[in-house]
């Protein structure tokens, strides 16, 4: 992008992602934010960040997309998840009807697609999730945290692999390894719930891996780590996190910095 929209639209889901987005925006000089936010997702300090926002449930893309066009949004930016059982338990209206119709498979990103796509015939472009936040990518090799020898980073490389296979089918891009053996693979459950049964099983020497998806749409379901991250993986006996480097963003750096050394969680960038 060679020069910052006036106004942003945010379609912001939960987690602290859609307000580093309001702030990076601001800091490349957006002038007007407004945001779309979700009931039982976005948080509501959101408000305090964006100068428009309008509450709606999941599955209200007609809303959605008035909202937008009322405030004058031509560009827009999907951030923060919205969970599982909220995007398999919709209340869609007619326009999120029409746009499911069309779809032969319902997951994260065909469901992120179709909305993209309907609200580009509205002339509203979605950006890369990263936009404005290309400097706080995960870059190649030690992080944060204990620095690990050579062979207690084996299982990175291993997980590496199988996540990348996993999310290649649509299953997880998240691992959880232990000298060779996968003890957990992410699913349908989510991020947290997959390193708390895999770090259970992997009695205080568990590695997690989280990877993009091949030829991932930067548009959305981008990788993120943050604080929370890091305080479940400690809390559930996990010593090393490897992830995607130039493809995972991390959160509140200074704080996930922090913790790892805290928690002595090492944290760091794998790629091919």
């Amino acid at each position: 992008m060679t020069a910052p929209p006036e106004i942003l639209g945010l379609i912001a889901g939960n987690g602290a992602y859609p307000i580093a987005m309001a702030a990076a925006a601001r800091r490349a000089g957006v002038k007007r934010l407004a945001a779309a936010a979700f009931e039982n997702e976005s948080r509501p300090e959101l408000a305090e960040t964006v100068d428009e926002i309008e509450w709606m449930r999941v599955g209200q893309l007609g809303k959605m997309i008035r909202f937008f066009l009322r405030h004058g949004v031509q560009q827009a930016v999907m951030v923060g998840q919205i969970a599982p059982r909220n995007l398999f338990d919709l209340r869609p209206d007619m326009r999120t009807l029409f746009m499911l119709a069309k779809l032969k498979e319902r997951n994260a990103e065909t469901l992120f697609g179709g909305i993209a796509r309907e609200m580009e015939k509205d002339g509203i472009t979605v950006l890369p999730a990263t936009t404005f936040m290309e400097s706080d990518l995960a870059q190649l090799g030690h992080i944060a945290g204990p620095v690990r020898k050579a062979k207690e980073l084996a299982d990175i490389e291993f997980g590496y692999r199988i996540a990348r296979e996993t999310s290649r089918l649509d299953i997880g891009q998240t691992v959880v390894v232990r000298r060779g053996t996968v003890l957990a693979v992410e699913a349908f459950e989510g991020t947290d719930e997959c390193v708390k049964r895999g770090g259970s099983l992997g009695k205080g020497q568990a590695t997690v891996v989280k990877v993009s998806k091949p030829d991932q749409d930067m548009r959305f379901d981008v990788p993120v780590v943050g604080p929370q991250t890091i305080e479940t993986a400690a809390a559930a006996g996990v010593k090393l996190i490897g992830v995607e480097a130039g493809k995972t963003l991390l959160l509140e750096k200074a704080e996930v910095f922090r913790l790892c050394q805290e928690r002595g969680v090492t944290l760091a960038g794998i790629g091919a």
